[in-house]
């Protein structure tokens, strides 16, 4: 029996001696006294937070097998209606594009004074609409339609629409002496001038009136007579340097001999990128004949093979520059 309690308490201190060595090298390995019950408590941790993790990972896993089943089903129901859907949007954009386009303002252009009495605010013969109504304060053409019931006919200042009035509004005066003459505004006295830029401000700034342009008097306009060379029509094409009073730079056409500026009201046909541009700078009067956009009729200035019907085309192009749109002759072909 002893024998028996002996073996038993060798064998406990043995497993204790043994636990002590195990525990003091685990110890010594791992730098932190008590490591197995630290070790347990990480371990009893670890178990709770790979649990959670555990937990956490399906969660997500849910989310994201929803989000997938969501996307698909809305994806399905897209397809289904992407016909209409697409073909309302383009409408929506195209007639966003073309309200743009349409309140868009033309760029500005030259006037000579002719063209600018045709807006005095009449009715229009053929169209019978009332036709806008512009004025002109030392060379700059304003559009004042909106004050119609002063400018228009009827209006106190009737007699000011399609005309230069710097002068007379400079001197308060309804004399039609004082119209027309844009050169005349540079010998007014400084009372007289600071009347004018007064008028100017509050038509810019106050009715913020639209600004269409500037007035090129007949004493700044070109030689009609003078002769071009293929040169200098080439170099005004809508792109060069901008004269003196003028609002934008010469754009020269030339048909059946005679060079017309079209700055003076065609920007929007030959001015870059628009529809007649090819013709900028060029004997237009083969192309305009045959009614051509094709590169070797603009080129070819070559007139004398055109049929009757193309003459007579052609005769009818320079009528519209002349007589409907007013663009000046500014040079003969040489």
């Amino acid at each position: 029996m002893e024998s028996y309690r002996h073996q038993r308490n060798t064998s406990s201190k043995d497993k204790m001696s043994t636990f002590t060595f195990d525990s003091t090298l685990i110890d010594e390995f791992t730098g932190i006294k008590g490591s197995i019950g630290v070790g347990s408590f990480v371990l009893s941790i670890s178990h709770v937070l790979c649990s959670k993790l555990i937990l956490i990972f399906f969660q997500y896993l849910a989310i994201v097998i929803a989000m997938i089943l969501g996307y698909a089903l809305l994806n399905s129901f897209t397809s289904s209606s992407s016909p209409s859907t697409k073909t309302s949007l383009t409408a929506s954009t195209q007639t966003h594009s073309t309200k743009e386009d349409e309140e868009k303002p033309d760029p500005p252009r030259n006037f000579t004074a002719k063209q600018l009495r045709y807006f005095d605010g009449t009715t229009e013969a053929n169209s019978k609409e009332p036709k806008p109504v512009y004025l002109s304060l030392n060379g700059t053409v304003f559009d004042v339609s909106t004050g119609r019931g002063f400018y228009g006919p009827g209006g106190p200042y009737e007699m000011f629409a399609g005309h230069e009035c710097g002068v007379a509004l400079s001197k308060m005066s309804f004399n039609t002496e004082f119209l027309d003459n844009v050169l005349a505004c540079n010998t007014l006295n400084h009372g007289e001038k600071m009347e004018l830029e007064n008028w100017i401000q509050k038509f810019t700034h106050y009715k913020c009136y639209p600004i269409m342009g500037k007035l090129v008097p007949q004493e700044n306009m070109p030689d009609p007579n003078r002769i071009l060379s293929r040169n200098v029509l080439i170099m005004n094409k809508g792109d060069g340097v901008i004269p003196e009073g003028y609002a934008t730079a010469p754009i020269y056409v030339a048909a059946k001999g005679k060079v017309y500026d079209m700055s003076f009201g065609g920007v929007t046909f030959y001015g870059k990128d628009c529809a007649y541009c090819l013709f900028a700078g060029h004997d237009a009067s083969r192309a305009l004949a045959k009614m051509s956009l094709d590169v070797k009729d603009v080129e070819n200035s070559d007139i004398s093979d055109l049929t009757e019907k193309e003459n007579q085309v052609l005769h009818d192009w320079i009528k519209t520059f002349e007589e409907r749109k007013g663009y000046p002759v500014v040079g003969i072909m040489g």
